[in-house]
């Protein structure tokens, strides 16, 4: 982004640092993108700020998503993407919240965000207040867990088949049939003419010792 666009996006946070003082707002650069961070109670205070500040008119909405870091207390990060058409300049707001703290909705600042923070819930379980209808809107009825978060197993918790005596599709516990955990990474691939990185069981190629 030309410096241009960061100086009139570092004014814009200055202004809204002195509207929102409680807010906690932090503004950030970093590949020549703007971040404001702030408090996850305000943080559909801010986005609305930036929608109707003279000076911003951010009232495009683009997009709204969750990141999972399952080491922080806070582990959820929520982060909306604006642009202005107007000053033709793009913004991100992000907060931090944990499993049980819900971040203020932005459906009634950007009705477009209904679907995101309903897809936010359901693979993150990240909880959004003031949503009116806040439900799964990707995975089945009865699905365990939320399958983005880092710590849910690749396997998920059930499988899906079709039961021809039941004559219907039926969902049971994921049953493995081999210790896909336990590959023997020294197993030779294809072949011995071009020996990859972990093939040195393969006949003849074990590299000398240094």
């Amino acid at each position: 982004m030309p410096d241009v666009a960061l100086a009139a996006l570092a004014t814009i946070a200055d202004a809204l640092k002195v509207a929102l003082p409680d807010a906690g707002l932090c503004a950030t650069t970093a590949f020549g993108e703007m971040t404001l961070v702030c408090e996850a109670a305000h943080f559909a205070a801010v986005v609305q700020a930036l929608r109707d500040a003279p000076g911003a008119r951010f009232v495009n909405f683009i997009d709204l998503c969750g990141v999972d870091y399952p080491a922080r207390a806070q582990r959820f990060d929520v982060v909306a993407h604006l642009l202005s058409p107007a000053r033709n300049l793009r913004i991100r707001v992000k907060c931090a919240t944990d499993e049980d703290t819900p971040v203020p909705s932005l459906c009634a600042v950007f009705p477009a965000a209904n679907w995101f923070e309903r897809e936010a819930y359901d693979l993150y379980g990240i909880l959004f207040s003031g949503h009116p209808e806040l439900r799964r809107i990707l995975t089945d009825y009865g699905f365990e867990g939320h399958p983005l978060r880092k710590d849910f197993p690749m396997t998920g918790f059930v499988e899906v088949r079709y039961d021809d005596e039941q004559k219907r599709v039926v969902q049971e516990p994921v049953k493995l049939n081999q210790a896909f955990r336990s590959f023997d990474f020294l197993s030779p691939w294809e072949g011995t003419d071009y020996v990859l990185p972990g093939d040195e069981k393969a006949a003849g190629t074990v590299p000398p010792k240094p």
